[in-house]
């Protein structure tokens, strides 16, 4: 059962473990039985999610509201990093003793022209 919240106007918030076919339903405080309307003043608990899923949450919703300025990325990442300076890296380049280039990263299965 999910766990609700309601605030009482004399005693204040409190929580209850409710079925949610009454999760709008008010509930009698447990200190002065006053009828309390719920409220939700916290977030949800995803406690039940797996933990790479939470943080990606987590981190989806600190960078909605206050995302890294460029400053803060660059200095997040380190100097010559590939993803920052906007350029290409080099193509790795061999050359043999008859003087023919050779690219080994780009198409290992075309010769060369």
């Amino acid at each position: 059962m999910p766990v609700y919240e309601y605030l009482c106007n004399d005693c204040g918030p409190f929580t209850d473990m409710r079925p949610m076919a009454e999760c709008d339903d008010p509930r009698e405080c447990p200190k002065c039985e006053h009828e309390s309307p719920r409220v939700i003043l916290t977030a949800p608990a995803f406690s039940c999610m797996p933990a790479d899923r939470r943080k990606a949450h987590a981190t989806n919703e600190r960078s909605k509201h206050a995302p890294k300025t460029l400053d803060q990325h660059k200095a997040s990442h380190g100097a010559g990093c590939g993803c920052c300076s906007g350029r290409k890296p080099a193509r790795l380049v061999t050359k043999s003793k008859s003087g023919a280039k050779g690219f080994p990263t780009a198409r290992p299965w075309m010769i060369s022209h």
